[in-house]
């Protein structure tokens, strides 16, 4: 019972506690990549603690010093587990189906928003060959829609799509700037990263560590595509072209340069921050990938 608690309380750290300070860390903007992965991190420990909370609860009384390995003999893994046992009672079943429960719960939700999304994508590609027009020289196809607007398509058959407007809006620099930020999600498949942390926050829904890392991720993918073009183009030349496209809608699959967080995003291109020091982002990493373990520790632990 008190690794239960204590994996029920480490989950509540992780799932309420932390993501609020995650969230106003101010080296989160410095280095947009690190922060992602910070974010991953929170969400695999948030679930393997609270599978392994759940099957601690329920194991009580019957496994109460197994820790791990009392899982795997429940599911006839263990090296240990009898052989000849009979067939598993209702208390062996909930042992398994309890924490399984839980463990696909963010799983189916990550098929489901995959398969939506690609029919999503797949609707977009589709109507793209009926109203788009192919712009070779700017790897794009233009729609004839007056509201400047750029946009990406990412996965099989991606696309960066250019409004009409934005052509009208934008001088031939900028519109390359632009079209150079999205290049950067297609390239990263950020549109991954995107699904999964989709699937979550409707996992569960609720959360604050489901929220924040949604808001969060998508702000900071957004900004990982941002330093990229910086690398082309001047700061002022990529502002000015994502203030003339901050207010064109894009389809909710896509990825687009403007957006809800197009004005924190322009104040970071307009005033840039030195990154954090090496040995601190390089311990942030070190953190982010060793969390998930964390509960592991625990669950072995006599």
């Amino acid at each position: 019972m008190i690794t239960a608690l204590g994996l029920a309380g480490y989950a509540g750290l992780v799932g309420a506690a932390v993501p609020p300070l995650l969230a106003r860390a101010r080296w989160a903007h410095r280095a947009p990549g690190v922060a992602v992965l910070a974010w991953q991190g929170l969400m695999v420990t948030f679930v393997v603690a609270t599978v392994l909370a759940v099957y601690h609860l329920v194991t009580a009384e019957q496994h109460m010093h197994d820790g791990l390995v009392g899982l795997l003999t429940a599911c006839g893994v263990a090296a240990d587990a009898p052989a000849g046992k009979a067939s598993p009672d209702f208390g062996d079943a909930l042992v398994i189906a309890a924490p399984l429960t839980v463990l696909l719960l963010p799983i189916g939700w990550l098929v489901r928003c995959a398969w939506r999304a690609r029919r999503a994508r797949a609707r977009q590609l589709d109507l793209l060959t009926l109203v788009g027009e192919p712009a070779p020289e700017y790897g794009a196809t233009i729609v004839d829609y007056d509201v400047p607007a750029i946009y990406c398509l990412s996965g099989r058959g991606s696309h960066i799509v250019v409004t009409q407007g934005a052509l009208d809006a934008l001088s031939e620099e900028q519109l390359r700037a632009v079209v150079d930020h999205e290049r950067a999600h297609i390239v990263g498949r950020h549109h991954l990263l995107k699904v999964l942390v989709d699937a979550f926050s409707r996992a569960f829904r609720g959360l604050p560590l489901a929220r924040l890392a949604k808001e969060q991720t998508n702000l900071l993918l957004e900004m990982i595509a941002d330093d990229r073009a910086l690398r082309f183009h001047s700061r002022e030349v990529l502002a000015t072209a994502m203030y003339e496209v901050a207010a064109g809608r894009v389809p909710q699959v896509a990825l687009g340069a403007g957006g809800s967080g197009a004005l924190i995003r322009l104040r970071r291109v307009l005033t840039p921050q030195p990154r954090p020091h090496r040995a601190a982002w390089l311990g942030i990493v070190a953190a982010s990938v060793a969390a998930p373990l964390l509960p592991l520790l625990v669950a072995c632990g006599p």
